[in-house]
């Protein structure tokens, strides 16, 4: 890492601006009017700062935020003054002026583990942004189009959060199945085409399988999948893997249990496929028979030399696993075979009963929305961690918009 230190206590009441991206571990109790500078991490853009007087050492890593290493301005703002200036030496193990490897985000069998881990270092960079620096300009004169084909609360506004929060624009369409031009009949190509001329990278949302990868091969920009019908959702593994080494601290050797609906599930497909990539894994399988574990991933674990195995009994199951991880049955993927949807519906539960077994290490997940296969008292148990879930979900969304259009 590389330091750098300053004084303004000789220049009291002077406004100081920092002209390039930095991260900072602020020292000994700086002082300052306006708040920013204290002893916790956080992140400085743009952003003006009055010191009354104070020093200031930090640790700098400033190329893990922006594409390009740029020296360091601190200008002293009052008339008649004078500039510093300091050069950023380069320090991460990320290295800049390099383009991101994907130039789609659009299955989990895109990535590797290197790609995983750099990835989570940028997100873990974009949780100190969130909070610690509302005002990024990061994005600043970026579009994003979310094209969502069916319904999303999380998904959606997760995207349109990371956009604004790095200072981009966001054009949506919360139901384009119905309210846009497909309803008149339109392709997904032209529909790609057209939107492609109003943003710089689009986010879809798509009824079929296969969608995504259709509109990806169509646009000359980025298009990330937020989910095609059954067939995967990466960022979701993506933010799911993340939490899962959040809060269990690691990933080889995880104990994972695939609970609900597994034969729809696009999220648990996605995750299937990430979490293989780690050593000594295995997973179990709970759902009823009318949804279960397709083969194709089943035969994918094998060929990676994960072991996978299918039960019935979810509180044995439960009483051996790092993570169960809660799912849905999903009424929307049955058709008109409601009779099946019933027979599946409510078999198995998170309740008290799988607390009481659930070791104490372990996490409860779900990629939500939930109805009734988590009581609503498990809420409650520091092992729930849906919701922490979800927010990293903005976090890894923020890195990978970061990602794909400026490039590490």
């Amino acid at each position: 890492m590389t330091l750098f230190s300053f004084s303004t206590s000789t220049i009291n009441t002077s406004k100081l601006v920092f002209k390039t991206p930095t991260n900072f571990s602020a020292k000994d109790g700086e002082r300052c009017c306006q708040g920013f500078l204290c002893a916790s991490a956080g992140c400085l853009q743009n952003q003006p700062f009055s010191f009354k007087s104070c020093s200031l050492s930090a640790d700098l890593q400033c190329n893990k935020l922006f594409c390009h290493a740029k020296p360091l301005y601190l200008i002293n703002s009052r008339k008649g003054s004078s500039c510093y200036s300091l050069d950023v030496k380069e320090s991460s193990a990320i290295p800049t002026d390099r383009k991101f490897q994907l130039d789609d985000v659009i299955e989990s069998q895109q990535f590797d583990r290197d790609i995983l881990n750099d990835i989570f270092e940028v997100a873990r960079e974009m949780e100190n942004i969130e909070k610690n620096s509302p005002g990024s300009k990061i994005l600043q004169g970026y579009l994003m189009a979310t094209l969502f084909y069916e319904p999303s609360t999380r998904t959606r506004l997760s995207f349109e959060s990371a956009m604004k929060r790095l200072g981009g624009e966001v054009l949506t369409t919360e139901n384009a199945r119905e309210f846009s031009s497909a309803a008149k009949g339109e392709t997904l190509e032209d529909t790609i085409r057209t939107v492609e001329g109003y943003s710089d990278i689009i986010v879809m949302r798509h009824f079929e399988s296969g969608a995504a990868r259709r509109a990806a091969s169509t646009a000359s920009i980025p298009v990330i999948n937020a989910g095609d019908g059954p067939g995967q959702h990466p960022t979701q593994a993506l933010l799911d893997v993340y939490t899962i080494a959040r809060e269990i601290g690691r990933l080889d050797g995880i104990r994972l249990a695939l609970v609900g609906d597994l034969a729809n599930g696009r999220t648990v497909r996605s995750l299937a496929y990430l979490i293989a990539m780690y050593k000594d894994v295995k997973i179990y399988f709970v759902s009823p028979d009318v949804v279960k574990m397709k083969d194709d991933i089943k035969d994918h674990l094998t060929s990676m030399g994960v072991e996978w195995e299918e039960s019935t009994d979810l509180l044995e199951v439960a009483s051996k696993c790092d993570v169960v991880y809660q799912t849905r049955i999903q009424r929307e993927r049955f058709g008109e075979r409601i009779d099946l949807y019933e027979a599946a519906r409510g078999k198995y539960i998170v309740d008290q009963k799988v607390l009481d077994v659930l070791p104490k290490h372990a996490v409860i997940m779900h990629p939500l929305p939930r109805l009734d296969e988590i009581t609503t008292d498990v809420d409650a148990d520091p092992r729930a961690a849906y919701f922490r879930q979800a927010k990293n979900g903005l976090y890894i969304r923020m890195a990978l918009l970061k990602l794909l259009l400026l490039g590490w």
